[in-house]
């Protein structure tokens, strides 16, 4: 197993910066505005040849009326309980705080080994004010500036060999899950259900979960990642910058993914906003599985459900080949249907057709209905086979590929969804000259 090391501490010290310094990345959303960091984010370090995972905590607030911040608070516990070395950092320009007083009192009641971090000493006269932090009671502490990156090469010195040589962990090749959806359809409450654990924060407000959350699920025989992604919301509406991050986050989310679980809540029915992921994931050749969520608050009459998918099916049109669940996140209805659809539609989309096979069954079906002539001249499918990818992609070989329209593509997917299973799944088709 990876070591885990965590950042914690009140907000606006410096947390997200620090995190972005250590990893080289841009992954941390970083903004002037209090509180922004809501979720634990996760990133990689490597240092003198010894790999490590970050988590980069929402500030740490006592006591607070604010919703954020006693959820923040958790999020701070659960770290402290992931992770096998903890920094916690603190402001020199600010000094001992209240609230840094809190959180040592916590680190001190955990047997977890802390580091003192006392950041934006970017001078001398700030190097002799970080002496106050020994008041802190945690002993010896690492002067440095997240923002210049001074004083990070000692403290990461530290930290590899507290960790000590450890073999960096190799990421399994497992299915990747994003879930997809929405502002407040219920994307993380379906996490938390499906986890058996408050893995994120779930509030009744959209936009609470702005960070992707990347977390392996492994029991009764089902085993993949599941990235929880900030909901999407229409560009016009981005208002925050910090959105504008969410939303390019959500989108590398489903890039990154094999599958993706588009929620859609059950109270409002098939929306424009849901179109367009589901359109983002068809593009992306991503496995999709669509989820009706809260369908404990829908008024039910006969073939309500009926409707609803007709109606969704129709929007999506020519894609239609997936499957549909009514479920309820909160009260965990037809959750374990979804991990046997995660199974199915991940097969599907690895599924390798031998070539005889693939000519034998779709040679047959062409030459039954071959595509319109043009200007006279017959256009012959001699051969197909499967491409080397990723997503099922075939290649069908033929005298004139330029004159194959949209309408026969059509029906040659169909003849092979009917023919193979390909349920949840786009299947690229391209036509070659012989």
């Amino acid at each position: 197993m990876g070591k885990i090391v965590a950042i914690v501490g009140r907000p606006n010290v410096g947390k997200s910066t620090l995190f972005n310094r250590l990893t080289g990345s841009r992954d941390a959303i970083v903004d002037e505005m209090s509180g922004v960091t809501r979720d634990r984010n996760y990133g990689t370090c490597n240092w003198n040849g010894i790999d490590f995972s970050l988590i980069d905590t929402g500030g740490y607030v006592e006591n607070s009326d604010d919703i954020f911040e006693g959820e923040i608070n958790k999020q701070v516990h659960l770290a402290i309980e992931e992770s096998d070395l903890i920094l916690f950092l603190v402001d020199v320009t600010v000094g001992i705080h209240e609230l840094d007083k809190s959180v040592a009192d916590l680190l001190r009641r955990s047997d977890k080994k802390t580091f003192l971090v006392v950041n934006k000493v970017d001078n001398n006269e700030r190097l002799i004010d970080a002496h106050e932090f020994f008041g802190l009671g945690l002993g010896d502490y690492y002067p440095l500036s997240s923002i210049n990156g001074s004083g990070t090469g000692d403290l990461l010195d530290e930290v590899v060999k507290f960790l000590a040589a450890s073999e960096p962990e190799i990421i399994p090749d497992i299915p990747r899950i994003a879930i997809t959806g929405r502002p407040n359809v219920g994307k993380s409450s379906l996490v938390n259900s499906l986890l058996g654990e408050e893995r994120n924060i779930v509030t009744p407000l959209p936009g609470t979960t702005r960070d992707s959350i990347f977390t392996r699920y492994n029991k009764f025989n089902h085993d993949f990642f599941l990235v929880d992604t900030a909901g999407l919301r229409k560009k016009g509406k981005v208002t925050e910058d910090v959105e504008f991050y969410s939303v390019m986050r959500a989108i590398r989310a489903i890039e990154n993914s094999d599958i993706c679980l588009l929620l859609i809540d059950g109270t409002r029915g098939i929306e424009s906003q849901d179109l367009n992921i589901l359109s983002l994931i068809y593009k992306n050749n991503k496995g999709l599985i669509v989820l009706v969520n809260k369908w404990d608050l829908v008024n039910k009459e006969t073939n309500t459900a009926k409707k609803i998918e007709m109606e969704i099916r129709t929007k999506t049109a020519p894609f239609t080949d997936y499957e549909i669940l009514f479920i309820s996140a909160i009260n965990k209805q037809r959750i374990h249907k979804i991990l046997e659809l995660i199974d199915s539609v991940y097969m599907n989309r690895t599924r390798k057709i031998p070539t005889p096979e693939l000519n034998q069954v779709m040679l047959e079906l062409v030459k039954k209905n071959p595509p319109p002539a043009v200007k006279g001249k017959q256009i012959k499918i001699k051969y197909a086979t499967q491409l080397p990818s990723q997503t099922p992609t075939f290649a069908f070989f033929c005298n004139l590929p330029q004159y194959v329209k949209e309408p026969y593509k059509r029906y040659v997917e169909n003849r092979m969804r009917e023919q193979f299973q390909f349920t949840g799944v786009p299947i690229r088709i391209f036509f070659r000259k012989k």
